[in-house]
């Protein structure tokens, strides 16, 4: 039982009770923030404000740069998202779960190849371009920003690149000893699935009706 808790936990010697606390604080209220995504409730971006904010501190620390952006990136489209949420007109959502259109694919694809150049720059900037994870660092902070973008205009289609972006972050963050958040990605992969099945019944009832 120590082994096993030695190793996946071990990274975590050196690290101050401080920021241990403020990494699960910060995983609890992303758990929030996702469930409340799935759920289609607004409470979705004041908690996942919260969650990002503490990891853009814990992640420029860690000198996480394609992290950090990651995460700053949420914040902001997260005041832009709850936004767009509550905008209503004679009562009814302006902007109600549905699919992409046209030209918010294309859009997507320019928010990936210029997430993509904008991270190798910074890295390289910052002499961060020396080792593997910043090639899959790169990957997903382009996948996480078009997620994120599609969620914030409430496509279902943002549930397609969580998935994608949770299921690499699992291994990528235990590899650089962030067990908790790595268990984030884990548990965000399932809600993540969960969250596109119901966001899809819910596109399926409007069409019945």
């Amino acid at each position: 039982m120590n082994q096993i808790f030695d190793f996946l936990f071990s990274q975590y010697a050196n690290s101050s009770p401080l920021d241990v606390t403020l990494e699960i604080v910060a995983v609890i209220f992303g758990f929030l923030s996702v469930w409340y995504s799935k759920q289609n409730k607004i409470w979705v971006f004041p908690t996942g404000m919260i969650s990002t904010a503490i990891f853009v501190y814990l992640l420029l620390k860690w000198g996480l740069l394609g992290d950090m952006m990651i995460n700053g990136y949420y914040f902001i489209m997260s005041v832009y998202g709850w936004y767009i949420w509550t905008q209503t007109k004679d009562g009814e959502v302006l902007h109600p779960i549905s699919r992409t259109t046209i030209k918010e694919k294309k859009i997507s694809v320019a928010i990936f190849i210029a997430t993509l150049i904008f991270v190798y720059v910074v890295y390289v900037t910052f002499d961060k371009w020396t080792h593997w994870t910043a090639y899959v660092d790169t990957v997903t902070t382009a996948v996480f920003f078009v997620g994120m973008w599609l969620m914030a205009r409430r496509k279902i289609e943002n549930w397609i690149y969580w998935i994608i972006g949770d299921i690499i972050s699992v291994p990528l963050y235990f590899y650089k000893g962030f067990t908790f958040t790595s268990f984030q990605y884990l548990i965000f992969t399932f809600i993540a699935i969960a969250g596109y099945l119901a966001w899809k019944k819910s596109l399926d009832n409007l069409k019945l009706t």
